[in-house]
C-alpha cells in the first residue's frame, strides 16, 4: 500500500470514528458550502454556472472552498465541513472500503475524461508510444489518480512503466512541472495549463492526451453524504439544475467567450492562455454535457484502479452513484 493511500485511509478513519450522521444543512438554508479538491480549469463549467448567475436563478448561494487535496476534500466533506465535495470519484471507494456508515455518494459528474497530457522535451515530427520505451518519464505521484491513468495508458499501449522506462514518481504534484523545466525527464504527465504553457514557451511539446487514450471515467463529481442525498434532495436537485445549465452553456459557447466568464476564477492567469486551456478540453470532450455518470464509466474507473493495485475492493455502480438526482433534472 502506497505512503498516500496509507495516509489517506488513516484520516478518513479518524473523520468516520468521530463524525456523525446527518446533514450540516439547515432546512431553511440557501447556502451551499463545497469543498473543491482543486482549482482548475478543467472545471470550467461548474465556475461558468456561478459566473452566468445559474445558482442564483435556483435560489442557491455557493460558499466556496478550495482544500487542496483528496484526502482534505473527503475530510471536509465527512466531518460537516462541507455540504458538497468536488473531487475525483475514486475517493468514495476508499471511504467506503472503511465501512463508513454515511458513505459519500456522487450525485453529479462534472469531469468525464482524465485532464493530463504528455509532453515531450524534444519536438517530435510525429510520436508513437514506443518511443517512452529506454526514456526517462516523469509520472504523476504514486497513487494518486493521474498516476494510474498514466500506467493504464501504457499498459494498454504494450509498455511496462516499471521495466520499460525510468519512470520518476517521486515528486510531489506541484513540483513536477518545475523537475521538467529544470530539465528532468524526457516526457513528463501534466495538468493543463502548464502543458500549454510549456508548449507556447518551447520547454515542451504536447505529444498526447491521457484523457484521450483512457477513454470516459467518472474524474471529478459532486458527492455529498448518503444522509443528505436522503434529506436535501430537493436542494440538490436545484443545485444540480444550475450545473446542467452551466454544462450546457459551456458546450454551446466558443472558447473565447467560456474564458471570459471564469477569468475571475484565474486572476493571475492570461485569458489567452484559459481560452487555449478551455478549447483543448472542450475539442477532447472532457467537460461532462450532463451530469448524469454513466455504468460504463464506473467500471472503467474501478478496471483503472485495479491495475494500478489501488482498488481496495470492487464497488457496485448503484452503491455510490445516485442517478435519481441527474434523471430528474434532466427530464
Amino acid at each position: 500500500m502506497t505512503f498516500f493511500k496509507k495516509a489517506f485511509l488513516l484520516l478518513l478513519s479518524l473523520i468516520i470514528f468521530f463524525s456523525f450522521a446527518g446533514c450540516s444543512m439547515k432546512n431553511d438554508s440557501e447556502t451551499l458550502r463545497v469543498a473543491e479538491v482543486t482549482r482548475s480549469i478543467f472545471y470550467a463549467p461548474f465556475y461558468a454556472a456561478m459566473s452566468q448567475g445559474f445558482f442564483e436563478e435556483e435560489g442557491i448561494n455557493i460558499d466556496l472552498t478550495t482544500t487542496w487535496g483528496g484526502d482534505k476534500t473527503m475530510t471536509a466533506l465527512l466531518s460537516d465541513g462541507a455540504d458538497i465535495s468536488l473531487v475525483g470519484a475514486e475517493t468514495s471507494i476508499y471511504v467506503y472500503a472503511q465501512e463508513a456508515t454515511d458513505p459519500a455518494i456522487t450525485f453529479a459528474a462534472l469531469t468525464q475524461t482524465d485532464g493530463t497530457f504528455l509532453v515531450s522535451r524534444q519536438k517530435l515530427d510525429s510520436f508513437e508510444w514506443e518511443d517512452l520505451k529506454g526514456s526517462v518519464f516523469l509520472g504523476q505521484r504514486k497513487g494518486g489518480m493521474p498516476q494510474m491513468v498514466g500506467e493504464h495508458v501504457l499498459k494498454k499501449h504494450g509498455i511496462n512503466p516499471h521495466q520499460d522506462l525510468e519512470l520518476i514518481q517521486n515528486i510531489d504534484f506541484g513540483n513536477i512541472h518545475t523537475a521538467f523545466a529544470s530539465g528532468t525527464g524526457e516526457f513528463v504527465q501534466l495538468f493543463e495549463p502548464q502543458a500549454t504553457m510549456f508548449e507556447n514557451e518551447g520547454i515542451g511539446h504536447i505529444v498526447a492526451s491521457f484523457g484521450t487514450e483512457s477513454g470516459t471515467v467518472p474524474y471529478t463529481g459532486f458527492m455529498a453524504k448518503q444522509s443528505m442525498i436522503e434529506e436535501e434532495q430537493e436542494t440538490l436537485e436545484r443545485f444540480t439544475r444550475a450545473l446542467y445549465k452551466g454544462q450546457q452553456w459551456v458546450e454551446e459557447q466558443p472558447a473565447e467567450v467560456i474564458a471570459e466568464a471564469i477569468l475571475d476564477f484565474f486572476e493571475d492567469t492570461p485569458v489567452e492562455l484559459v481560452t487555449q486551456v478551455v478549447d483543448r478540453y472542450k475539442s477532447q470532450g472532457s467537460y461532462a454535457t450532463s451530469p448524469l455518470v454513466k455504468p460504463e464509466a464506473w467500471d472503467n474507473l474501478q478496471l483503472i484502479m485495479d491495475q494500478a493495485g489501488e482498488l481496495p475492493q470492487p464497488v457496485d455502480y448503484e452503491t455510490l452513484v445516485n442517478t435519481t438526482i441527474a434523471e430528474n433534472v434532466m427530464k
